[in-house]
């Protein structure tokens, strides 16, 4: 008889790292959907992103009771809810790495054409831009769904198998989620906060230190939360190329793989985790008449600030004047 998942190293470490995820995001990914619902009656474009933002990554959060039981015993609900749960929380992630994305470049525009941001904004194409990162979203994670099963394994009887009918499709399905899922928007959102960083360049004092942190901040926990699980990505890809050619790296690469795996898979959710916690700081660093901020004013804007030459470089995405927005350089 096979032991406890928790009983292993990794299945308790995913566990833990589950729990701590569960119970740090799901309230704070609430305060924030809650926050915006309810005090803040005019929402710039940056404000609906975070919203969505968070509403995303609370969806997956939800769905981590399940998956912290099936480690710690076993899958128990089946064939269709593996899909299903499997669906929601790819769906719900591409959503939130595409919210992300689309948020640096809103905060690019924001810093170089301040003038284009400072127009009435248009409603109806905010939603539609809403509506096609969610419906993209779907089609995305809509591709995991015919392969997804659950299956016996060292870590109990599990929903964590994708079987692929040919090897050609199940490398094209692996890349085609580390690029579009990690290495796109990686680049897209890299190269945005590195002008907004030449940009605030020519700033001094705690403003400059501080736009620096946060930017860091943001690329290095994308990379962090994200790199682990394409890493092992690319390690099945080239287990599948090497198959039957180089049968005792395929064996090196499918033991580390079997292992490693379900640890990668559940740090992606501290990015969801980490989200509502990395805003409040940049909310916290950048609007300097605010002290002592609390969480219910995350996203509010303190009167506009007159900014010229390199000051415009921290520009909020301000709308008319008195319109609250959001942050200033996420």
């Amino acid at each position: 008889e096979k032991p406890s998942s928790t009983e292993t190293p990794p299945g308790f470490l995913v566990c833990l790292i589950l729990s701590l995820c569960f119970v740090i995001g799901v309230p704070g990914n609430a305060l924030v959907v809650w926050t915006i619902c309810r005090r803040m009656k005019q929402r710039s474009l940056t404000v609906i992103l975070i919203l969505h933002l968070a509403i995303a990554d609370l969806l997956v959060l939800m769905t981590l009771p399940v998956w912290i039981y099936s480690f710690a015993h076993t899958w128990l609900f089946g064939l269709v809810a593996c899909k299903a749960l499997v669906f929601l929380i790819y769906c719900s992630m591409y959503t939130s790495i595409f919210l992300i994305t689309a948020l640096s470049l809103e905060r690019y525009v924001a810093v170089f054409y301040p003038f284009v941001v400072q127009r009435p904004k248009n409603k109806k194409a905010t939603h539609l831009l809403v509506l096609g990162i969610w419906s993209l979203s779907i089609v995305f994670g809509a591709t995991i769904i015919p392969f997804q099963e659950t299956e016996d394994t060292d870590m109990g009887y599990q929903c964590a198998v994708r079987r692929y009918d040919t090897a050609s499709q199940e490398v094209t399905c692996l890349l085609l989620e580390t690029a579009v899922g990690f290495l796109i928007p990686l680049i897209i959102i890299s190269v945005c906060y590195a002008c907004i960083s030449r940009r605030i360049g020519g700033m001094t004092g705690p403003l400059k230190r501080r736009s620096s942190r946060l930017i860091a901040s943001v690329v290095a926990v994308f990379c962090l939360c994200w790199l682990p699980h394409h890493i092992f990505n690319l390690i099945s890809v080239v287990s599948v190329l090497i198959e039957g050619v180089h049968s005792e790296i395929y064996e090196v690469l499918e033991t580390l793989s079997a292992t490693g795996v379900y640890i990668a898979g559940s740090i992606i959710f501290v990015s969801s985790c980490i989200n509502p916690l990395l805003y409040a700081f940049a909310a916290r660093s950048f609007q300097s008449s605010v002290r002592g901020t609390k969480m219910s004013k995350l996203f509010e804007q303190v009167s506009p600030l007159q900014r010229q030459g390199a000051t415009r470089a921290v520009a909020c995405g301000t709308e008319k004047e008195d319109t609250p927005t959001s942050m200033e350089v996420v």
